[in-house]
């Protein structure tokens, strides 16, 4: 069991209380308790069993401008009070930072609403274990299927932070996750690999082993015998794991750190239009069960819902007290970064999207991480389907596909198929007109 609040906020309360008396003027004191378990299968073996504790505190202390942060997982009373000596100790050699300070004491979280992110069930690793074969039994139903790699984590974790200021909360949250990686051999002795997976706030809501299998299964048959194709300029579709990768590199960019660094593409964009009018996007702490939600960053502003683009339009950053500060903003809880970050669903549907264009390059994985903030550049590499009149072809394999964000925002079209399955959530999306190099 992880420990309970008093104790952590017992803990987190010395630090501030012990802080001020050695002369720190401000501090904040971060105490968490987590536990994982992980079982991971391979081709029908138990592979890995794994459990890991960690407790620990980090402190931050400011004697004016001055700040430096100092952690430990040793939480005895002697070894916090050398901690908090070292901390201050090296706080007063620190150089100023006009930016240094806690948050405003009236953005502070005062009201918490249960948001159901925490499950008291427990699976022993006997129960994670029969799961798992389930899982491997349903994707080796597919006699093509020549190998698998499986697991499933459950981790709980209970925090509070506390500050000078007076602010002093945390809550409990926990996960439940398994997945399923396939490999299939087809006539010509050529394999491919792809996965399925379930996470959840809550044991009861993960989707059954079965389906896992038999998901990553067909995923993974679907891509046996991939065609090359000639370099070319096609509208391409995203799926709905690749399109939620949009989404992240759009919140990277608009991130206060970036703006007020001056490295990115979307610095002095408020106000505009980035996007085609139909597009929304809402980063939303609040939603029951997310995946995503919290009462409060990290710093322990309320995180309120915000709708980042309304009709195209860019109309926040993702801004925290220090960099705020520098832009001359307030912080608006996105210390930590986003929450539950989602476009708003479209008007048309999955099937009617692919049916837009005569001929259309399907993307169900990329390959490298090839996003540049400073200019907007884009390319990785990737694999997916050739669609044709709504129609899926044929797999095709070894392309790239590249382009400018500045131009891939303002030419999105999306389905209406949003679903909840990350912390940032995408339907799946046609961008028109990139290039593809082939081979």
């Amino acid at each position: 069991m992880v420990k309970d609040q008093d104790y952590l906020k017992k803990t987190a309360s010395f630090c501030i209380d012990l802080a001020k008396k050695l002369g720190a003027t401000d501090s904040t004191a971060a105490v968490m308790h987590s536990i994982s378990e992980t079982v991971n299968f391979r081709n029908k073996k138990l592979d890995e069993s794994d459990r890991s504790d960690s407790l620990g505190v980090s402190l931050t202390t400011y004697i004016g401008k001055k700040k430096s942060s100092i952690s430990s997982s040793n939480l005895t009373e002697e070894n916090i009070k050398i901690l908090v000596e070292r901390c201050i100790e090296t706080t007063k050699i620190t150089p100023e930072d006009e930016y240094n300070s806690l948050p405003d004491k009236d953005l502070l979280a005062n009201k918490i609403n249960d948001l159901n992110l925490y499950d008291d069930d427990h699976i022993e690793n006997d129960e994670k274990i029969e799961y798992l074969k389930e899982v491997e039994e349903a994707a080796f139903q597919k006699k093509e299927i020549i190998n698998t790699e499986t697991g499933f984590s459950e981790s709980k974790s209970n925090f509070i932070l506390a500050s000078s200021d007076g602010f002093l909360n945390g809550y409990k949250s926990s996960s439940f996750s398994a997945s399923c990686v396939a490999v299939a051999k087809d006539s010509n002795n050529k394999m491919e690999r792809d996965y399925e997976f379930t996470s959840t706030c809550h044991l009861n809501d993960m989707l059954k082993p079965s389906q896992i299998g038999e998901m990553a299964a067909k995923k993974t048959l679907q891509k046996l015998d991939p065609r090359k194709i000639e370099s070319e300029k096609i509208s391409i579709v995203f799926d709905r794991r690749i399109s939620k990768g949009i989404l992240s590199t759009f919140a990277s960019a608009i991130s206060a750190s970036s703006i007020a660094r001056g490295t990115s593409f979307l610095k002095d964009k408020i106000n505009e239009e980035i996007f085609t009018s139909s597009i929304n996007i809402f980063d939303k702490p609040n939603i029951v069960k997310g995946l995503g939600s919290r009462y409060f960053d990290s710093e322990g502003v309320k995180t309120d819902e915000l709708k980042l683009v309304d009709q195209g339009v860019l109309k926040h950053y993702l801004v925290d007290t220090y960099n705020g500060k520098k832009l001359n903003l307030k912080s608006n809880g996105r210390s930590g970064g986003t929450s539950n970050l989602y476009f708003e669903k479209g008007s048309i549907s999955y099937k009617d999207l692919l049916k837009l264009n005569q001929r259309t390059l399907y993307i169900t994985e990329t390959i490298g991480h090839g996003s540049n903030l400073v200019t907007g550049d884009y390319s990785v590499g990737a694999t997916g389907f050739m669609v044709e009149n709504g129609v899926f072809k044929y797999p095709v394999s070894e392309i790239t596909i590249a382009g400018n964000f500045k131009d891939i925002f303002k030419n999105i079209t999306l389905a209406d198929d949003l679903e909840f399955k990350y912390s940032t959530n995408a339907p799946t999306m046609l961008i028109e007109g990139m290039v593809v190099a082939g081979k």
